[in-house]
C-alpha cells in the first residue's frame, strides 16, 4: 500500500490547515473574537455546525488515497469495505432481499419458474424472507443504542474532564451528535446485512455512492470560493474606492464576462481540456488522475466564471463606505490607503462576503447537479450527486420506477446545503457591525 496525493486533496488539507491557523490567529484579536462569541451562544449556529462535522470527516477521510494491488482507494473505502464489496447483479430495493428485476429462477427439478431472484448478499442470513422486518427493526434497535451509548460514553469522559459547562451553547450539538449516532450505528448495523439504500443498475451500493459524493460536492463548494474570492474581494474594493479609469476597467471587465452565457463558457473550457489530456495521453494514463484533474479544472472554471456577482456588490458597498465619516477620518490623519482598505473597508464588507459565500457554496453543490446532467461536469467515474441524479433519469422511466437513487442523493444534498444556510446566517448577522444584538 503506497500513499498517493492527489491535487484535490492537497488542496483540501491545505484548506484545512489554513482555517486552523486563521482559528489560532484570530484567538488574540478582540474584533474577531466579539462576533463569534455570538455564533457559539447560538444553539442554531452550533447545531447546524454538530450536523456539518460528519460531513468534513467522511470528505476528509475520503481525501487520503493509497494505491492498493493496482487499484486507487481512500481511507474511508478502508474503513466502509463491506458497502462495496458485496455488490449485486443489478438492481435492488432498499433493505430487499430479492433483485428488483424479475428473472428466470431453476428449479431442482429442471424447470424454471419466472421470479424475483434473492440477492447473493442483502438479507441473505435469512433462512426465511418473510422475517426480514423483524430482523430489521432488531437490528436497528441495537445497532442505534450501541452508536448511543459509544456517543453518551465519549460526552460523559469530556464532562468530567471539563468539570464544568462549556462556554458555547452545547444543548442543540449534544442532541444532533447523539441523534447522528443513533441513526448511524442502526444505519451501519443495517447495512453489514442489508443495502440500506439500495443498489444501482450494476448492483453497486446506494449509500456508498452517496457517501463518496460528500468529498466532491465539499471540494466543488470550498475550492471554487477560494477561487472566487481573491478576484471579488481585490476587484470590488479597488474599483470602489478608487473610482476613474480603475473602476470603469473593473465594470467593462465583469460586464464583459457575465455578459457569455456560463454554461456555454464552461462546455468549452471542458473540451479544451478534454483535447488536452487527449494529446497527452501518457500524462494522464491513471483514470483516478484523469478524474481528479478534471474535478480540479471545473473548480478553476466555475471560480473564474462566478466571481462577478459578489464584485458589484462589493464595489457598491465600497463606494458608500468611502463616504463615511470614519473613512474619511483616517484620510485626514494620514493613514495609507491599502491600510484603509484593510482595516476599515474590509471588516464591514466581511457579512456580505460571508453570506454571498456560503449562498454560492450552495449554488455550486446544486451546479454540479446541473453540469453533470447535460455531460459537462465531473467525469462520469467520479462519484458525485449530479452523476446519480444523471442516471436517475433514465430510472425514473422504468416501470416500475428505480427512484431510490433520486432519493437519496436528495437527501444528502438537502442535509448539507441546509446546514451550511443555517450556520452562515447567524455568522453574518454576527459579523455585520450594523446589526443589533
Amino acid at each position: 500500500m503506497k500513499p498517493l496525493l492527489l491535487w484535490t486533496d492537497l488542496l483540501l488539507w491545505f484548506l484545512v490547515a489554513a482555517f486552523v491557523l486563521l482559528f489560532w490567529w484570530g484567538r488574540s484579536q478582540e474584533t474577531l473574537r466579539r462576533p463569534w462569541r455570538r455564533v457559539v451562544q447560538s444553539q442554531i449556529a452550533m447545531g447546524s455546525l454538530a450536523l456539518l462535522l460528519p460531513f468534513l470527516a467522511i470528505a476528509l477521510l475520503d481525501s487520503l488515497h493509497f494505491r492498493l494491488e493496482g487499484r486507487v482507494v481512500s481511507l474511508f473505502d478502508l474503513l466502509t469495505e463491506p458497502l462495496w464489496s458485496r455488490p449485486e447483479k443489478s438492481y435492488s430495493a432498499p433493505l430487499a432481499t430479492h433483485l428488483y428485476i424479475k428473472e428466470f429462477i431453476p428449479l431442482p427439478g429442471g424447470q424454471k419458474v419466472w421470479d424475483y431472484p434473492r440477492l447473493r448478499y442483502g438479507g441473505a442470513h435469512l433462512q426465511d424472507p418473510s422475517q426480514k422486518w423483524p430482523d430489521i427493526l432488531i437490528t436497528a434497535l441495537s445497532g442505534g443504542a450501541k452508536g448511543g451509548a459509544l456517543w453518551l460514553a465519549v460526552t460523559g469522559l469530556v464532562w468530567l474532564k471539563l468539570r464544568r459547562p462549556p462556554r458555547f451553547a452545547w444543548q442543540a450539538p449534544f442532541l444532533v451528535l447523539l441523534l447522528v449516532a443513533i441513526l448511524g450505528g442502526a444505519g451501519w448495523a443495517l447495512s453489514q446485512k442489508y443495502h440500506l439504500l439500495g443498489t444501482d443498475k450494476v448492483g453497486e451500493d446506494v449509500l456508498y455512492q452517496s457517501l463518496k459524493a460528500i468529498r466532491t460536492g465539499l471540494i466543488i463548494g470550498t475550492l471554487t470560493t477560494l477561487i472566487t474570492l481573491p478576484f471579488a474581494l481585490i476587484f470590488g474594493m479597488v474599483a470602489g474606492y478608487f473610482g476613474g479609469w480603475l473602476d470603469d476597467l473593473i465594470q467593462y471587465l465583469y460586464t464583459t464576462l457575465s455578459a457569455i452565457p456560463s454554461v456555454l463558457l464552461i462546455a468549452a473550457a471542458i473540451l479544451i481540456m478534454q483535447v488536452t489530456m487527449a494529446r497527452f495521453e501518457e500524462r494522464f494514463a491513471d483514470m483516478a488522475l484523469r478524474a481528479d484533474f478534471r474535478l480540479l479544472f471545473l473548480c478553476a472554471i466555475l471560480g473564474v466564471t462566478s466571481w462577478t456577482g459578489l464584485c458589484r456588490l462589493l464595489r457598491a458597498e465600497t463606494l458608500k463606505l468611502r463616504e463615511m465619516e470614519f473613512v474619511q477620518a483616517a484620510k485626514i490623519l494620514g493613514l495609507s490607503e491599502p491600510m484603509i482598505l484593510m482595516r476599515h473597508i474590509l471588516p464591514n464588507l466581511l457579512h456580505i462576503v460571508l453570506i454571498v459565500v456560503v449562498l454560492d457554496f450552495s449554488g455550486l453543490v446544486l451546479a454540479e447537479a446541473v453540469l453533470s446532467y447535460i455531460q459537462i461536469g465531473v467525469d462520469p467515474t467520479t462519484y458525485s450527486w449530479g452523476n446519480m441524479i444523471n442516471r436517475a433519469r433514465l430510472e425514473l422511466a422504468r416501470d416500475p420506477p428505480v427512484w431510490w437513487t433520486l432519493t437519496a442523493a436528495f437527501l444528502f444534498m438537502s442535509l448539507l446545503v441546509l446546514a451550511a444556510n443555517l450556520f452562515a446566517d447567524v455568522v453574518r448577522e454576527a459579523f455585520n457591525p450594523r446589526s443589533e444584538r
